[in-house]
């Protein structure tokens, strides 16, 4: 599909999102809206998905070229723990898997508010063992990547990975993660994707009767010493920009390496238009670029580049 500009996928989306990201709608209609809409975000040529099994989950194993892959990478959606699912990040995942060399496994974790959390966390842990001990990889062939609340779910798997299993994945690939979802400190009630009111009804759902201050839930509040090397996107424009720009800090102080790049023309998670938008797909190439690098051993990103 030819690349179209980026402020007309912009004015398009908004209307699109607004509607699907409806906090008065049934999480069921929300979910098939976007199921609905994401095939026009295409496939690179050469990708081939595969359904898989990970721990008990249904998932997607996805690869471009080569079928048969020596690293591996876990993906987790994006979509407030309420919404999104392998086939609404099917072309990210591509566009990924390509840039990364790495077969991409996108996991259907559990949403809520039918399941609150720890269920998406307890899915996301388990999936990763799996990965790396049936799957031919190893946590250093095997970095975590997510977005938005996928994003977050990424920090809270390497956590509880580290912590419990002594494993370390390879790298934390995060697009505009949400690493708080318990605050409420929006700079404005609404940007081309998101809306407070819909993020706030989700982050509710998803907590269910548990405390907002579990590391578990919001790993901003917890403990990032260990963790692995980070690469972050975000948007400057974008609502969850300031809660992203403390989460790098915080990494930081706690002796991370971390990498941010700040995205001045893209909206919330824009890599999902990868097919669409040359800027997206340059941020996708960038967020693979790094995860290879950590696996492989080529030259690491330094300063956004």
């Amino acid at each position: 599909m030819p690349q179209l500009p980026l402020p007309v996928v912009r004015a398009a989306l908004r209307p699109a999102y607004r509607l699907a990201l409806n906090a008065r709608l049934p999480y069921s209609v929300q979910r098939r809206l976007l199921e609905l809409v994401a095939p026009i975000q295409t496939l690179p040529e050469g990708t081939v998905v595969r359904q898989v099994t990970l721990a008990g989950r249904p998932a997607e194993r996805v690869t471009v070229g080569a079928t048969e892959r020596p690293t591996a990478v876990l993906y987790l959606h994006g979509g407030a723990y309420t919404v999104g699912s392998p086939a609404t990040h099917r072309s990210l995942a591509a566009h990924l898997a390509a840039a990364s060399g790495s077969a991409v496994y996108v996991l259907d974790y559990r949403l809520a508010p039918e399941h609150p959390y720890p269920a998406a966390l307890d899915d996301a842990v388990g999936a990763y063992l799996e990965l790396v001990t049936e799957h031919g990889v190893t946590p250093g062939t095997a970095p975590i990547a997510g977005d938005s609340a996928g994003g977050g779910l990424a920090v809270a798997t390497a956590r509880r990975l580290i912590d419990r299993h002594g494993v370390r994945p390879a790298a934390l690939g995060l697009v505009a993660p949400w690493a708080d979802p318990g605050s409420r400190d929006f700079p404005f009630d609404r940007d081309t994707v998101l809306n407070a009111a819909w993020i706030s009804a989700s982050a509710r759902a998803y907590l269910g009767g548990h405390d907002a201050a579990d590391p578990g839930y919001a790993p901003l509040r917890g403990d990032l010493n260990g963790l692995p090397s980070t690469l972050i996107h975000v948007g400057t424009g974008e609502m969850l920009y300031p809660q992203v720009s403390e989460f790098a800090r915080e990494l930081r102080d706690a002796g991370v390496e971390v990498t941010v790049t700040e995205q001045r023309d893209l909206w919330h998670v824009a890599h999902l238009q990868a097919a669409l938008v040359g800027e997206a797909a340059d941020a996708v190439a960038q967020l693979g670029g790094f995860l290879r690098s950590h696996v492989l051993g080529e030259p690491r990103l330094r300063d956004g580049r």
